[in-house]
């Protein structure tokens, strides 16, 4: 469904050529300082803008519909919605019966009788992610004792190693990928101070198994792994093995990436995600015409991402944040009531 959370529930809405996009958050403690800010500021990250980003151009104004009163939350459901002032759906009509490959066209076709809304991606666009990231930019502002930081690690293969992008030798993949009429994936990493020990619901709402559920309910997610994550399959136990140092759990390595048993351990909660290359190219692509039921070509118009993950990093920030306050309220850790 569209809801994920127990006491922090965010719901999304929208599509994205429809009138608008947006998020309903419910479960906010009353009496907050509305974090107009922050909101802001994490939805300027998300921005389009720079290259190997769509030249769609949205202001992402949050116009705040409820839930907030004088400034403050007032423990009613928060309803913030984004206008979608600069949808061009002119290259999506000639689409309607070409289903574009590895997109969700297809598959949504089949789900919904071909009621869905498939201009732009509908529901299924990385459109949506706006009402995530505010979303996160509320959760961020209660979880003040712990900092979400994400970057992109690796993208079309280059490794980025905490280097400005320009340095990294990226910018000549994406410009041939630019020029190619094609798109590049990539890796992002996310890290999360000050999560205390015991953090999580074993066994089926673990730590683990929360933030996976909604990393990969982003769009364009095709991997999670935490700490040492796939190399382990590789290693050895007094390899893997993260050495206890002292008294408030600290170890010498974090291979476990901050979580044993699906609970936190009082380390730095580390994973990362893969990012898949986005399905919207101009190449030449095999499909099939649904009218005809013949194999056809098609190159997809109209303006996307070369490399979705460059605008990845504060959405995943949000989402994590989103998951890590509905675990600290289930818990009882923080109080309903600021």
């Amino acid at each position: 469904m569209n809801t994920i959370g127990r006491m922090f529930r965010v719901s999304v809405l929208g599509e994205s050529h429809g009138k608008c996009v947006g998020a309903l958050i419910d479960g906010c403690p009353a009496g907050l300082e509305f974090p107009s800010a922050l909101i802001e500021a994490e939805l300027g990250r998300r921005k389009s803008g720079a290259k190997g980003t769509t030249a769609r151009r949205e202001s992402d104004e949050p116009m705040v519909m409820s839930g907030v009163f004088n400034g403050k939350t007032t423990g009613a459901p928060i309803l913030i919605l984004f206008e979608n002032a600069d949808a061009d759906s002119s290259s999506y009509e000639k689409l309607k019966n070409t289903p574009r490959p590895s997109h969700a066209d297809f598959a949504s076709m089949k789900k919904y009788g071909r009621f869905a809304d498939y201009r732009g991606g509908g529901h299924f666009s990385g459109r949506l992610t706006a009402g995530i990231v505010a979303a996160g930019a509320i959760a961020k502002s209660l979880l003040s004792k712990m900092e979400v930081r994400a970057h992109v690690i690796e993208a079309g293969g280059v490794k980025i190693n905490g280097e400005p992008m320009e340095d990294s030798g990226f910018v000549d993949v994406l410009d041939s990928a630019i020029e190619e009429g094609d798109s590049l994936g990539a890796i992002v990493e996310c890290r999360v101070s000050g999560v205390p020990a015991g953090l999580g619901e074993p066994f089926f709402d673990s730590l683990e198994s929360a933030i996976s559920h909604v990393a990969f309910s982003l769009p364009g997610i095709k991997g999670v792994e935490f700490g040492a994550g796939f190399s382990c399959a590789r290693m050895r136990g007094s390899e893997f093995n993260d050495a206890i140092v002292d008294a408030s759990g600290k170890t010498s390595t974090n291979n476990s990436g901050g979580i044993n048993g699906g609970i936190g351990n009082s380390n730095e909660l580390v994973f990362r995600v893969a990012v898949r290359p986005a399905a919207s190219i101009n190449k030449l692509q095999e499909t099939v015409d649904l009218e005809t039921g013949k194999k056809t070509e098609i190159s997809i118009g109209g303006r996307h991402d070369a490399c979705i993950a460059l605008r990845v990093p504060v959405v995943l920030e949000a989402a994590c944040a989103i998951v890590l306050l509905d675990m600290m309220l289930l818990e009882g850790k923080m109080k309903r009531v600021v």
